[in-house]
């Protein structure tokens, strides 16, 4: 079953525009006081770099980063309906030039992705609830191939709602984790390895958008 929809992008050249969606059955889009949380954390970490929307659903969480100042956006959704709502809207708002909608499945997308250059991107991952529970293992594995194929200084966010087991996560000590309401945004900035190793010290994750 599918349900009409509507978000609403909440700052930056596309502010106040609203994207009217289908959404499956049980499937809630990225609360408005999450994304404003995490545009708030990320800060100045949005203008100018890659961002890559994973598990994309509405898609909203991509193009409110284009709004912001974003270089561009990469969408990947693995719905059909849903990917064809994403780019009916970035054609809609006039940024299709700015947005790429990949309609692919996450987890073989992410075991092919190469950065493009050393520049760092962002990532924010919104996994379906249930993959949490079936695909539990695969999600894991996902995080630490991006983890470990993203250039320094890249960040990567995944939104989930309470009860995921947070203490499964690569290097848990870095990750920022914040609550609101039932939803965790789980933050980890890459550190810079070589930096590090040149100045002798252990490599630490620091803040976002400073």
């Amino acid at each position: 079953m599918w349900e009409k929809t509507q978000v609403r992008i909440v700052a930056g050249r596309l502010r106040g525009r609203k994207l009217h969606v289908v959404v499956k059955e049980g499937m809630r889009p990225t609360p408005q006081l999450v994304r404003e949380a995490y545009f708030s954390i990320m800060g100045n970490a949005i203008p100018g770099r890659l961002f890559y929307d994973v598990f994309a659903g509405t898609g909203v969480v991509g193009l409110e980063a284009v709004s912001r100042g974003a270089l561009a956006a990469r969408l990947i959704e693995n719905d059909s309906r849903q990917a064809a709502d994403i780019q009916k809207h970035a054609d809609l708002f006039g940024i299709s030039r700015d947005v790429q909608v990949l309609k692919a499945d996450a987890y073989r997308w992410a075991e092919h992705w190469q950065p493009s250059s050393t520049a760092p991107v962002n990532f924010f991952l919104s996994p379906p609830f249930a993959d949490l529970h079936q695909r539990l293992e695969q999600f894991l594995i996902l995080v630490q191939t991006l983890l470990a194929k993203a250039p320094p200084e890249s960040v990567l966010t995944i939104q989930v709602e309470r009860g995921f087991p947070v203490e499964r996560l690569p290097n848990l000590q870095a990750w920022d984790i914040r609550r609101y309401g039932r939803n965790l945004l789980m933050v980890y900035v890459i550190p810079d390895q070589e930096h590090a190793s040149a100045s002798g010290k252990e490599p630490q994750t620091h803040s976002v958008g400073q």
